[in-house]
């Protein structure tokens, strides 16, 4: 604490203060950290986090981490705000129609607790709580898909003020999209990567009965698979993401919050890894290999990759974790007893007084971008003892009972005044109290709701069978009969019916090419488009094409339903997660997938790459097999991205009862790996109601 007398009477506080600490002349990006625990939220603070995210029992990705009980998240957020850190609460899984209350019960709690901002994953609830807490911000997560501007642009228009960008965006598009983005973009720099998209995996669930997308996530990348040839290795575990290498290149492109992933991982780690990005960013300098060594030594799987940064996506990104690596990181990581000693016990703040003659003394205490000023009586001319500075700053720096301890104290004085002790007491107590106000006021008498009112969609189931084909050889004369609307993959589509899928992905360095393929479909008879990704719905929109909804906007519920409704999407397919009882009760024109091998995967990498040559992947015949001897097939994506396919297709054809009691006349069928003779069995399966095959594996609703 430092204690000056300045001459000038009107400087701010803040501009006095800087005379002393070197600023620089670019804004440093929001560090922003996990906390699994409250052990580990204050090893985020401690370490230097701006900001923390954490979640309560339910509704979080991290299901199985220790996460929050409702009175500790409400503690957890008093504490960061008392130490000017903000606090982000996890709402990122998908919500089934009948949860949506318990859900916006718990976005309500949060919001009156003071958190600064919910990160939501499914569409419908975050319509829901934009509709019932107007003010409450919101934060679109990885699990939204978020891989271009047209998505950031479109969240804009309704409610969201952040976008946790793809982390499989390589530089360019990076800080394209940063500095063209109305919104902010936080974006994964250190930690843990899925080898799928996120939002786009659905292995765990329908292979192990686990759903990433409810955060129980059995992890089934991280386990060993065999090639074609049966070479056996572990072909979709990734090391860790760490872009400490590149800490200059973020704070250019303007990058608004670096995010470290890890609430499943410990207080030490965390500590560890935050402690040192704030390092980093403070000093304005990218990680030596030494200091990328050390963070290894905390937690690495076999290193770090920053593949997709570099757009160098091959085997080098693979990586398992040994048993050296975890016997080096008990010894690299922080002790408890050190991080508890660094928790800074209370909020340093900034103090500016003045003390003239014949005007009321003042008080400005600055914490953040947060200032208060109190007045209080006016000093007299003194006749024998005037104040003395010793004597001020004693009594307006007392802030012993209180969060809050003084950094800097400022003096602006007349030392020819005199004023009782207590009035000085009096002006502390009272510039106290109003900054306690000031940081909490935006958490006290905040308007929230009574009852949730279910949504019901405009649409109406109709009777239509459609289906999705991978090449336009597998579409039969008995397919053309069958199918109301036939689609196929953008890139593989030459006319041969009125449905086109634009790509799942596609980043803003891509988007030329796609709008001229689109462009292209259109002129060749295309009439509808299967989209399954926000960002890609304006620009299908703007070539006229009918939008149908895939089953990749992972709607769960009927509040979904009607936000892509008032989007114009028509024929919503349904998850294919949902149990036929939960399709039921979902409103509007929505289909369920009742033929096929689900889409388990979309990755960014080609599997067969390195295992074998990308000749299979081209040709469709790429595969993968687990420990247990099922085989997953691969077929490969637009621009040369991967997606595995279920080893058992869906097969419902000998349920038709089951079907139309649960009102599911709205039918998809998918085609992946099928011979034109098995497509026509399948069709004549279903139309004969014929049951499957004894010795044949499926999947069921």
């Amino acid at each position: 604490m430092s204690l000056k007398k300045e001459a000038v009477e009107k400087t701010d506080i803040a501009k006095i203060i800087a005379r002393s600490n070197k600023k620089t002349d670019k804004r440093l990006p929001e560090l922003l950290a996990p906390a699994g625990s409250f052990e580990s939220l204050k090893a985020a603070i401690a370490g230097g986090a701006d900001a923390v995210y954490f979640g309560g029992g339910d509704f979080n990705a991290r299901i199985n981490a220790k996460n929050f009980t409702n009175d500790e998240i409400k503690q957890a957020i008093d504490i960061l705000h008392s130490c000017g850190r903000k606090a982000y609460i996890t709402l990122n899984t998908l919500v089934h129609g009948k949860e949506l209350e318990s859900y916006l019960r718990f976005a309500e709690f949060v919001y009156l607790a003071g958190a600064d901002a919910l990160i939501v994953a499914d569409i419908g609830g975050a319509e829901a709580i934009h509709r019932h807490l107007p003010n409450l911000e919101l934060h679109a997560s990885t699990q939204m898909s978020g891989h271009n501007l047209a998505e950031a642009e479109l969240l804009a228009k309704h409610g969201f003020s952040r976008m946790v960008c793809a982390r499989e965006l390589p530089r360019d598009d990076i800080e394209y999209l940063v500095k063209n983005s109305p919104i902010e973009i936080e974006m994964f720099t250190h930690g843990a990567l899925c080898v799928c998209h996120s939002g786009q995996c659905l292995f765990s669930s329908l292979v192990g009965g686990r759903s990433g997308n409810r955060g129980e996530c059995a992890q089934p990348c991280r386990l060993p698979y065999a090639d074609e040839n049966g070479k056996q290795s572990y072909p979709l575990s990734l090391k860790d993401l760490s872009l400490a290498g590149h800490i200059t290149d973020l704070i250019d492109y303007g990058v608004q919050s670096l995010k470290i992933e890890g609430r499943m991982k410990s207080p030490e780690y965390v500590y560890g890894v935050v402690r040192a990005f704030r390092t980093l960013l403070d000093e304005g300098k990218n990680a030596t290999y030494e200091e990328l060594s050390l963070l290894a030594r905390v937690f690495s799987r076999g290193g770090f990759t920053q593949g997709y940064f570099d757009r160098k996506i091959n085997s080098s990104m693979l990586g398992i974790r040994s048993d050296e690596e975890k016997s080096i990181s008990k010894t690299a990581l922080y002790s408890s007893e050190k991080i508890d000693e660094t928790i800074p016990q209370k909020t340093k703040i900034n103090a500016l007084a003045r003390i003239y003659l014949d005007r009321p003394i003042e008080l400005t205490l600055t914490c953040g971008k947060t200032e208060v000023t109190a007045y209080g009586q006016k000093p007299e001319r003194a006749i024998n003892a005037p104040l003395s500075p010793e004597n001020i700053k004693k009594n307006l720096t007392k802030f012993g009972a209180t969060n809050f301890v003084i950094e800097n104290f400022i003096l602006q004085y007349d030392d020819t005044v005199m004023l009782p002790l207590s009035a000085l007491n009096e002006l502390r107590r009272n510039a106290c109290q109003m900054l306690e106000s000031s940081l909490n006021e935006g958490k006290i008498e905040r308007v929230g709701f009574e009852k949730y009112i279910n949504v019901t969609p405009k649409g109406e189931r109709k009777s239509l069978r459609t289906a999705r084909f991978y090449r336009a050889e597998q579409i039969t004369d008995a397919a053309r009969e069958y199918f109301d609307v036939i689609y196929l993959p953008l890139q593989n589509f030459n006319g041969e019916c009125e449905g086109i899928i634009p790509p799942p992905v596609f980043f803003d360095s891509e988007l030329e090419k796609v709008d001229k393929m689109l462009q292209k479909a259109k002129e060749n008879g295309a009439k509808y488009a299967l989209v399954g990704n926000l960002g890609a719905l304006e620009l299908a929109k703007k070539h006229g094409f009918i939008i149908h909804g895939d089953f990749r906007f992972n709607v769960y519920n009927s509040e979904t339903v009607a936000k892509l409704e008032s989007l114009d999407v028509e024929n919503i397919i349904l998850s294919p997660e949902l149990t036929i009882p939960q399709i039921r009760d979902i409103g509007g024109d929505t289909a369920a997938i009742v033929y096929g091998r689900i889409p388990l995967m979309l990755l960014e990498k080609c599997v067969s790459r390195e295992a074998t040559t990308c000749e299979k992947c081209e040709r469709g015949l790429a595969t993968i097999t687990d420990r247990r001897g099922i085989t997953f097939p691969i077929l490969k994506e637009f621009e040369h991205r991967n997606v595995i396919y279920n080893s058992a297709p869906t097969y419902m054809a000998d349920r038709e009862d089951n079907l139309s009691r649960a009102k599911i006349i709205n039918r998809h069928f998918i085609f992946s790996t099928e011979s034109q003779n098995n497509v026509d069995n399948v069709i004549y399966a279903y139309k004969n109601s014929t049951p499957a095959k004894e010795n044949q594996k499926i999947r069921r609703i």
